[in-house]
Formats: C-alpha cells, structure tokens, sequence
C-alpha cells in the first residue's frame, strides 16, 4: 500500500530521534485519526506545543471496544480482537497495513531470541487457536513458518505428544522456544516433567476464568520445576498494540527500540511518576502509527533505572479515569 507516514520506524533509536519520531507520529495521528484527534483536542492540547513525547496525552486502551481507532481511511487489511467472556465487549485493532505488524514482531523477536531459522518453536495456546481474530497466533504462526522446521508447529490438548517432542529436540540438542498461555503450560507439568535446562519457556499470561489467579513467583517457581529450566520467560502484548516487550525471567520486560513504556499516576492521569514509583502503564507503540501510538492501559507496573519495566498487576475497575475526555 501507499504509505501515509512514510519515516522509517524499526530502528536503534536514540533518545534525540525516538523524541523526533515520536512528536511525528503525534501530529500525524491528531490529524487523520479523528478518534484521538478529538481525545487530544478535548484535553486542550495543542500539538504544535508538544516538544518532548513525555508530554504527548495517552488515550485509554478501552477506546479500542467502542471507537473505530484508524489513521487513514483505508480497509484494514485485518482486524485483530481480544479474547472475553460472553457478553463482554471486545477490543477491534483495525491494521490498515499488516506488513508494518509483521516487520514490528518480527524484528523485535530476533532482536531478543536470536535468527528465527535457528529455532524450533512449539505453541501451546489453545484458547487462542479456539476463537477467531488472535493476534498473538498471528505472530505465532508467522514465526513458525519462519523457523522452516518440521518439527515446529502447534499443540491443542495433546500434552503426551507434546512431551515425546520436548524429549526428542533435547536429545538432539536443538535450541527450541515453547511459547504457551499460562493456564495450558501449568496443564502440562501436572501431567509431565521433564529436565530440559536448554529450553525457553514463554508464558502469554491467560488465566481468565480457567483456574485461579497466582502470583508470578508461584507460578514460575511452578513451571521453572516441571520443566527443569531456570527461569520462565514472558510476553508482554495486546490486542491494541502491534509491538511486544519481552522478559527472559524474573518479570522484568524489556521493550525493542521503537516501543517505550512510562508510569502515570493513577489519581492524575495526566501526570507522569518517576522511576521505580508504581502507577498505571502508558505505552508509545510507534508500530501503531496508521492507529494510535499512545496508549493509557489497564495495567499496574514500574520502570527502572535501565529503562526495563514489571507488571504488578491491574486495576480493579475497568473504566480509567479520563475515558470521558472524548469530545463526542
């Protein structure tokens, strides 16, 4: 397609240029999104003003469930949707331009694991392979297909065949990835152990409804035994985001260069807390440049000193202070 915002976006940013690229995308988005167009005219905000992305608003992720969040007036290419239960509105992430989702995961992915054709990945997402609109099993697939290995590919309830293969790819001493929804991995290693230190064990989160929440260091403490590794990896994404940040253990995320994550206060949403503070998370996704980069989620976590980032957890109400800052 023809792109309306034609600067480069999967880069080593430096501070200087991310800031320039980041107010780019701002003013990009004021103008042909009207959604966060209005969301910022609301907000008294005047984009020629904004010289630093610490001061550009972020719109609350809830407009996903009832707004058309599209910069540009083209037909999506495809349209991605969260998971919930019956009667639950969903999020709708228009993708105007697929190609910029694929070059977003895909970089990103290699930049933290390494050359996809040198992995195995094994998938273990069944309540994701069951309902249409998964962005996450679009990322999946794709990256299987990538690898151009036979043995790489999914796995329902099948938890016995699943371990043969565990087995066979750690006698053969492959480097292999198993990416799983959290409830089906901890399914797994109630049935099965295995002892494969090698082993990358990447958990999606997704317990909703299928057993009872646990803190992290329970959970992996769980999976790091079943499994025989030494620390279990997580993804951190959403249906709303076209990026992911990634931890290789111990819950602390790191972003790719073109995704960066800052803390509000809850109380002031508008306001921005320093480091090692808890508060609501705020992610600048420049891959979402033809929906909206600045996003204020559900989400409770910190930053750090070396720009990683923790989950804490969620607020306990789903409206964010501020969601009636839309100027109807």
């Amino acid at each position: 397609m023809e792109h309306l915002f034609s600067k480069p976006l999967f880069l080593d940013h430096t501070e200087k240029n991310f800031n320039s690229l980041a107010i780019d995308v701002f003013r990009f988005q004021v103008q042909h999104n009207p959604v966060y167009g209005s969301f910022v005219k609301g907000l008294r905000k005047d984009p020629e003003s904004v010289t630093t992305f610490r001061e550009i608003p972020f719109m609350p992720v809830e407009f996903f469930k009832n707004h058309r969040v599209v910069s540009g007036e083209r037909t999506p290419e495809i349209v991605f949707s969260s998971s919930g239960t019956t009667g639950m509105i969903q999020s709708r992430h228009e993708v105007l331009d697929v190609s910029v989702y694929e070059e977003s995961f895909r970089e990103a992915f290699e930049r933290f694991y390494g050359p996809t054709e040198d992995l195995v990945i094994l998938a273990l997402l069944p309540s994701y392979l069951e309902r249409d609109g998964s962005s996450l099993i679009y990322m999946v697939e794709d990256l299987i297909q990538r690898t151009g290995n036979a043995d790489s590919g999914y796995f329902l309830y099948n938890h016995e065949e699943l371990f043969h293969t565990l087995s066979r790819l750690r006698e053969a001493g492959k480097k292999v990835i198993l990416i799983g929804v959290t409830y089906a991995l901890l399914d797994f290693v109630e049935r099965f152990s295995i002892n494969f230190p090698e082993l990358i064990v990447m958990e999606t989160g997704g317990m909703k409804g299928k057993r009872k929440e646990m803190i992290r260091e329970e959970l992996h403490q769980q999976l790091c035994a079943g499994f025989g590794v030494s620390a279990i990896h997580s993804e951190y994404g959403m249906t709303e985001l076209l990026s992911q940040a990634y931890s290789s253990g111990k819950g602390i995320f790191r972003c790719p260069p073109w995704m960066r994550i800052s803390i509000r206060d809850i109380n002031d949403p508008l306001s921005l807390l320093p480091r090692g503070v808890t508060g609501g998370i705020n992610v600048i996704d420049l891959a979402n440049v033809y929906s909206c980069s600045f996003l204020a989620t559900q989400d409770l976590g910190k930053t750090h000193d070396d720009g990683s980032f923790e989950i804490i957890g969620r607020f306990d109400n789903s409206d964010i202070r501020g969601c009636n800052l839309l100027v109807q």
